[in-house]
């Protein structure tokens, strides 16, 4: 039987989906990440298909989202997008250790995956923590400046100004993959993108994976393109579930 708990780890509020009879044992930790505008709870699908392979799944919710919302609609916070991912990041070790302390993961054995911005956290998490032994981006990017410069190139100055963006850029510099693909370290990373996705393009990303699949610290890439645009099919909720069943 899959359980599903609501729990608060690390203040941060998260729903942990795992089978009863592993419950108090030490299992893989995979942690999925949700979308722009989405919940937790929004995909409870994934950690289904995790926790059925015998990982304990853990779904965050990020600020401004589900438990985290504040007073203001979630699309009014659109130039804080990068601010939300940057706090997904830092907050990732401090849930792990959480974790680890009650004796039910182990540092060795812990994942990431999430779709759209839940996939650039994805990215931003392997760039930052060189511990994490896999992940696998759905629909986000690893081209964290090439997809900033052009998510604001329509954005009016004082909507934002050229240095609140040279700001953000400079942040997001240091967690770009594509800049610093050595950061890989030859771990596992999977990727998949639809090439109809018209809000996460996908040939950045498909460049990426071309331009380092035969280096040495990008020989567990991995990549699926199928022609869907910017939503998830089950198939390849099934994919990443197997894929971390692999890594674990």
């Amino acid at each position: 039987m899959i359980e599903v708990h609501r729990k608060t780890i690390a203040g941060i509020p998260v729903l942990e989906v795992i089978k009863e009879n592993y419950r108090e044992e030490m299992r893989p930790l995979v942690f999925f990440y949700h979308g722009w505008t989405g919940t937790k709870e929004a995909v409870l699908v994934n950690g289904y298909e995790l926790a059925k392979r015998g990982m304990r799944a853990v779904l965050p919710e990020a600020i401004f989202h589900g438990e985290r919302k504040d007073h203001l609609e979630t699309e009014e916070h659109f130039m804080e997008f990068w601010n939300i991912v940057l706090k997904n990041i830092a907050e990732f070790p401090s849930i792990v250790d959480a974790y680890v302390e009650m004796g039910l993961a182990s540092k060795e054995q812990v994942g990431v995956t999430g779709l759209s911005m839940g996939g650039i956290t994805t990215c931003g998490v392997m760039a930052s923590y060189p511990w994490v032994k896999a992940g696998d981006c759905l629909m986000g990017t690893p081209c964290f400046v090439d997809f900033t410069q052009k998510m604001l190139a329509g954005v009016d100055e004082a909507t934002c100004s050229s240095a609140e963006v040279e700001e953000t850029i400079a942040q997001l510099e240091v967690l770009d993959l594509s800049l610093h693909p050595e950061k890989l370290m030859g771990r596992p990373l999977h990727f998949w993108h639809g090439t109809e996705d018209d809000t996460v393009p996908y040939q950045p990303t498909f460049d990426f994976y071309l331009k380092n699949k035969s280096e040495d610290f990008g020989q567990s890439l991995t990549f699926t393109t199928t022609d869907d645009g910017h939503k998830v099919p089950y198939k390849i909720t099934i994919e990443m579930a197997e894929f971390f069943k692999k890594q674990f």
